[in-house]
This record gives structure tokens, sequence and C-alpha cells, in this order.
């Protein structure tokens, strides 16, 4: 028996169950990486976070790339709902971009994200995405290592200072999805998120920084270390350092003297 198709919401599509072949409304922003996250998760269609679209529109960049796998795709304003909270996108959520697929449904900037999961419900499944995302994590100096995604951090990155493509907010406010690992320094981008993750990093005693959404690629950890500028900061770091206005290569820098 058929099952029905059915809209479904996440926190983030690196933390997907069985959504494939229904429409899904995530918290993620709407890069390149998570839009693979959700093609390999088999998903119908897709509503994803524009994270403030960013340096080089990089927060709905993902929008284009689906489009050429056939998939309808939308992004949710950022001043409309909580990054990283599918739920109060659907409750609250204005759209901002559509893609090609998705306009041809209907759906269109200034629909509510419900309205355009409705509509979704009616699109053709895409083709099987069988690709793969190149591995996304680079040594970009000594002890610093690069990640497209929070979905790639591994226990090995303990005590290492990361940058993070990822976004600076809580998935669904939860503390225990500031990070899985101990790390020495983490950064993160903006997003024009709440940075929700910093205070919570802080009281493990871990510093962490967040990249100002203008001046990296969301999802591109090389673009963070290359262009990023420090925006917000949580105590730990400053005490090791970090100030705004550094570039990410020179606050790493200065962390590294201080430590």
């Amino acid at each position: 028996m058929t099952r029905p198709i059915v809209v479904v919401t996440a926190e983030s599509v690196t933390q997907l169950g069985d959504v494939a072949g229904h429409v899904l409304v995530a918290g993620s922003h709407g890069g390149i990486v998570a839009a693979h996250y959700a093609a390999r998760a088999g998903v119908r269609a897709v509503i994803l976070h524009d994270a403030g679209i960013g340096k080089d529109a990089a927060g709905v960049a993902g929008l284009g790339w689906l489009e050429r796998l056939g998939m309808a795709a939308a992004a949710v304003d950022h001043a409309t709902a909580r990054i990283a909270d599918g739920r109060d996108m659907l409750a609250r959520g204005v759209i901002s971009r559509v893609n090609c697929v998705a306009q041809r449904l209907g759906a269109a900037p200034g629909m509510r994200c419900h309205d355009a999961a409705v509509l979704f419900l009616a699109a053709a499944q895409p083709r099987t995405y069988g690709g793969t995302y190149p591995e996304g994590r680079y040594e970009l100096a000594p002890g610093v290592v690069g990640m497209d995604s929070i979905g790639m951090v591994e226990t090995r990155d303990a005590g290492r200072v990361l940058v993070i493509g990822s976004h600076a907010s809580l998935h669904g406010g939860r503390p225990e999805s500031a990070l899985g690992v101990d790390a020495a320094l983490a950064f993160f981008h903006e997003a024009g998120g709440e940075c929700s993750r910093l205070p919570v990093l802080e009281a493990r005693g871990i510093a962490a920084a967040a990249v100002a959404r203008d001046s990296a690629r969301i999802g591109d950890a090389r673009s963070l270390w290359e262009t990023g500028v420090v925006s917000n900061m949580n105590s730990v770091a400053m005490k090791a350092g970090l100030r705004g206005g550094m570039t990410v290569r020179e606050a790493s820098e200065a962390f590294a003297a201080a430590r």
C-alpha cells in the first residue's frame, strides 16, 4: 500500500529520519551542502532557511542546484522564522526565494511557508540522486580543521580549532546540539541568526565565535577561512584574544599565541 505524502519538519538536514518521498521543511540554510543532504534523503521537495542570503547568495545557492535535479525548492526569509527550527518555519515563515520547479507549482516569494509546502505535495518525485558531495573537510593550517557542515564533525576533532560552515544557532534551541566535541575553538557562520551556540559553548569552557554573514559563504569552510570576519564571540574567546573585526585567520593566530 502506498503511504500518503505529507509535510515533515526537521531542525537540520543532517538529522533526518525516513523522509523519502515527502515534502521537507528543514531549519538548515539553503546552501549547496544542505541541498545535497536533502537530495540524498530522497525528499519530494524541500523548503530551507535563507540564512540572510549572505555573500554570493550562498544562503540560497542550493535551490538552483536542486532545480537541476528536478526538485522543487524554496527558502524562508530569515527575518520571519528561526533558523534551525523547521516547525517555526512552517508556522511563521514567509518565502523569500523559489526555484523554477517550485515556481511552476505556484510557489512565489511572499507566500507563507505552510502554503508553499502544501503546493509541493503535488510535486513530481525528482530523479534519484546517487552523487556524492566532496568530502567537505580541509586541513586549513596546523591544528585547524575546516568542515562545510557540522554534520562532518568527528571525535578526533576534540582539542582542535574548527572552522565550521554551518550556522551559529542551536538546533531547535537544544543545548546538546551546540557541538559534538570539546574543540579548542570553534567558528560558525552568523547566518542572520541569534548565535545561540556561543553561550552554550562558553558554559562548557569552549571558545567560540561567529563570522559576519556577508563576509563569507555559508556552508563553505574555506570561504570562512579566506574572507570571514569575526562579528560575535563568547567570553572564553575574548579572554583568548579574539576581537570583533578580526579575520578568522587572524583570530586563529591570536588564539594560538594566547595558548
